[in-house]
């Protein structure tokens, strides 16, 4: 099923993922914390849920879909609506069906549907490799008041060893140079390697970065005049991409055109593929933009969220 690949994909970088017709899977993110009794210890993790209310297509699925595969959004809705179908079939025949690496779905007697997640995948990819340890408990305090007692009743007493001769301050002094040199020595190489392993790390993140901007298209036909007008700064990790475009000069136009139709658009800059970003509006909150991108897809079925620090 490669929609349920797409689907376990796209969980990795966002908080809700819908399977329009069908619901919606949710991630949550938890510190990591350690079990007192087990002296077990527990990473950060993302688990996920299952809501059955949110059906109505954010675009976010489609628009992957369309991307990995490079066919035309329609062709990627059809598809969501055939793997919907198939879901459905499966389930009043077999009543359960099991996304892999996610969860299973069953159908109750009186027809509820139920989620149990997969508790084996850890969505959040900043804790990929980590994994549940035990710890021994430490006994340091334990210890220390067992030598306190062993030295109050044998008290060690510690005699300087006799030495004929000063030869040997001389060859101390000849070491603790050496000491000193390899040291300076061990220094500048060691903050060379932390140079270098922090630029490697930089570009590596950079790299990871770069693979996860997105790209849409928008046409915009007829278009108006351009109008000046002074808006409020936006703000919000939650952007409704209106379009992107080869040349600048028509995505400036997109969003005048956009402004005169009452947005609060702007450009974002290029993406890697070279395309410039439009937004028509941003949002603090992920479902005050769901909302808003509902209402402006009725108009513009490319639009989609962008969820982004920008």
């Amino acid at each position: 099923m490669a929609v349920e690949n797409y689907i376990h994909d796209l969980l990795y970088r966002y908080e809700c993922v819908i399977l329009p017709g069908f619901g919606a899977f949710i991630t949550q993110q938890h510190s990591a914390h350690i079990d007192s009794t087990t002296n077990e210890f527990y990473p950060p993790k993302k688990t996920i849920s299952f809501n059955r209310q949110l059906v109505k297509n954010d675009g976010l699925l489609a628009n992957y879909i369309r991307e990995v595969e490079n066919i035309p959004y329609t062709t990627a809705v059809q598809k969501m609506d055939s793997f919907v179908q198939e879901l459905n079939s499966v389930l009043e025949n077999n009543r359960m069906i099991t996304f892999e690496k996610i969860g299973a779905f069953t159908l109750t007697k009186d027809e509820k549907l139920q989620f149990e997640p997969a508790t084996e995948t850890n969505f959040l990819k900043e804790a990929f490799g980590l994994s549940n340890f035990t710890s021994a408990e430490i006994l340091r305090e334990t210890y220390k008041k067992q030598a306190v007692a062993l030295e109050e009743k044998a008290p060690v007493a510690f005699t300087p060893e006799r030495r004929s001769g000063s030869n040997w301050i001389k060859y101390a002094a000849v070491g603790i140079l050496a000491l000193g040199l390899s040291g300076a020595a061990g220094f500048n190489l060691y903050s060379n390697q932390i140079d270098e392993h922090n630029i490697a790390e930089q570009q590596k993140a950079a790299t990871q970065l770069e693979s996860q901007i997105q790209q849409a298209t928008f046409v915009i036909t007829n278009p108006l005049p351009a109008v000046t007008l002074n808006v409020a700064k936006q703000t919000g990790n939650y952007h409704i991409v209106a379009g992107a475009f080869r040349e600048e000069e028509n995505a400036a136009k997109a969003v005048e055109e956009l402004k005169a139709e009452g947005f609060k658009a702007r450009q974002i800059g290029a993406n890697r593929f070279g395309l410039h970003q439009v937004l028509s509006s941003s949002h603090e909150s992920r479902r005050d933009a769901i909302n808003e991108l509902y209402r402006v897809k009725k108009t513009n079925p490319g639009a989609w969220l962008l969820v982004e620090e920008l």
